[in-house]
């Protein structure tokens, strides 16, 4: 069973893959003419206009990055990197965002125990499955693409969300990151990064998050507006920290939202397979972790919703490594993850909202 999971996940994530990636060889690299002619075709494929005085800053990056990307790809790890659409961005730039969430300063800020609370996946009585995928059950919304936002703690939240309200109401529904990125400014900071503890402190408070189509997402910070709820939470609960065992328990039973550190060259480049690093655990992104499973070679791995479009990794997602000795785990996985709760069944709409929420 576990075994024909992993095949329909892989299918899965190969189907959504998008060729967006540039290739190239080592004979591209051999000329500054063929580089030229790369990145032109790169800058045409990815639609990238820059100033003419920044024209050869941009070849510089962009030549840098591509001899980086051959000299990995030469050392046959278990993933690859691949030109993509970060292509012309220092690894700086990239930082500064697409992983600009400043995670670690909110949770400075937030002030409290990880493992305060209480968790209800302590005490799992089922076994828990060798493989468990999210998407294959229709638990998990296409992917999202937060663009040049720091939102990506919006997009972690929501789709934790949509997960446990398919869950609890056998619906898909695509619910509203803008809707965060514009009214949860309490603790939150819009595209200037956020928790996904907050956010969850907000649906619940708030009496709940309208849909994708209803308040759809800008990119850019907005005035708040009033929204009918469609979806409600009673609250979070934190996975202990530092805990893998018990992040894979809360994994099994819906998708979570966790922080990892995203910054690096590898993370900026990744195109398929099982990522082992390098990086660190300065956490500075959201995510969704939507299952686990392995590889034929036994490799066991995370799969996670990241919400840089279906245009990077695979399809939009990674497949991160499990069980490593690090305390924290690969990129910190373990350190600061949490899921939304849901007992109380979600509004339901007048014809006369229903109308409203159309317009």
């Amino acid at each position: 069973m576990a075994k024909r999971i992993i095949l329909m996940a892989t299918l899965f994530a190969l189907s959504t893959i998008q060729v967006t990636a540039i290739p190239f060889t080592k004979k591209d690299l051999k000329t500054e003419e063929r580089l030229k002619k790369l990145f032109e075709k790169w800058r045409s494929h990815h639609s990238f206009e820059w100033d003419l005085d920044e024209k050869v800053k941009w070849f510089n990056v962009l030549k840098n990055n591509v001899k980086y990307i051959h000299e990995f790809n030469k050392q046959d790890q278990s993933y690859e990197l691949a030109l993509n659409k970060f292509g012309a961005m220092t690894t700086e730039e990239f930082r500064n965002t697409y992983a600009s969430s400043k995670i670690d300063h909110h949770q400075l800020v937030q002030g409290k125990a990880r493992n305060s609370g209480s968790f209800r996946y302590e005490k799992v009585s089922k076994k828990i499955p060798l493989a468990v995928d999210w998407r294959l059950k229709n638990a998990v919304t296409t992917v999202k693409n937060q663009g040049q936002c720091g939102s990506c703690w919006s997009f972690s939240t929501i789709a934790a969300v949509e997960g446990i309200n398919y869950i609890k109401t056998n619906e898909l529904v695509a619910l509203s990151e803008q809707q965060l990125v514009d009214c949860d400014r309490l603790q939150n900071q819009g595209c200037n990064g956020g928790l996904m503890d907050y956010a969850f402190n907000y649906i619940k408070n708030s009496g709940g998050v309208t849909t994708k189509s209803a308040y759809p997402y800008t990119v850019q910070e907005g005035i708040c507006h009033a929204s009918n709820p469609v979806v409600t939470i009673d609250g979070h609960e934190n996975v202990p920290h530092n805990n893998e065992k018990a992040l894979l328990n809360a994994v099994a039973n819906q998708p979570v939202s966790v922080s990892i550190e995203a910054s690096g060259r590898p993370f900026q480049f990744y195109s398929m397979g099982v990522f082992m690093g390098p990086c660190g655990t300065d956490l500075d992104h959201g995510v969704a972790v939507v299952g686990f499973g392995f590889t034929e070679d036994g490799t066991k791995f995370w799969t996670m919703k990241n919400s840089w479009g279906i245009d990077w990794g695979e399809g939009g997602y990674i497949r991160m490594k499990r069980d490593i000795k690090a305390k924290s785990r690969l990129c910190g996985i373990a350190m600061d993850a949490s899921y939304p709760v849901k007992d109380s069944p979600n509004p339901i709409l007048s014809s006369e909202d229903q109308r409203k929420d159309e317009l």
